[in-house]
């Protein structure tokens, strides 16, 4: 019995094998010729390719980059929301100052919800409504355009700015509206006095 504060014994050491036989003892393995200055392995070993060992096949390899998407989404929206900010804007523009000009009081005085006094401007109101509805047409088209543009990452810089371009479109639209009709009233009123 051992002590159980002692380390537990040592194996005995086993005896050095025996000398390998002379390189030329063994056959060479075909396809590969016999190195030259190390001894050949032992039967039944590993037998290591000359040339070295080839690359392991999962090595980590730079993938392929998928191919950049087309931007032209984006920018058929970007088009199509500066169309409908900027076109619009100025036929309302003119419309506005000359319906503002033929009717310089017509609109602030009558009290009456009888559209007949804008009769004397039809014209320029058609133009003013057909500006409004192109804008809207084209303003709706540019913000559908603009999301499909974003989600599917085909132009998305060109689909946000258009998306931003569309509702500022919007606001610019009723500005030059109310600023055009107030300058044509202003310039129909001076006439209309004089």
């Amino acid at each position: 019995m051992t002590d159980p504060q002692l380390p537990p014994p040592v194996p005995p050491a086993y005896p050095a094998p025996a000398a390998s036989p002379a390189p030329s003892a063994y056959p060479a393995p075909s396809g590969y010729p016999a190195p030259s200055g190390y001894p050949a392995a032992p039967p039944g070993a590993y037998q290591v390719p000359v040339g070295g060992y080839a690359a392991p096949a999962g090595t980590y390899a730079v993938p392929a980059t998928a191919p950049r998407p087309s931007a032209v989404l984006g920018v058929v929206a970007l088009v199509l929301s500066l169309v409908a900010a900027v076109v619009p804007a100025i036929l309302v523009g003119i419309s506005a100052f000359e319906i503002g000009r033929v009717l310089p009081q017509g609109v602030t005085t009558t009290t009456s919800d009888d559209l007949s006094l804008l009769s004397p401007a039809r014209d320029q109101v058609l133009w003013a409504e057909l500006s409004f509805w192109l804008g809207t047409i084209l303003g709706i088209a540019a913000i559908v355009l603009g999301i499909i543009a974003i989600a599917k990452k085909k132009g998305r810089g060109a689909g946000i700015a258009a998306l931003v371009v569309a509702v500022v479109g919007v606001v610019l639209f009723f500005i030059v509206l109310v600023t055009a009709l107030a300058a044509g009233s202003a310039a129909g009123f001076t006439t209309y006095t004089s």
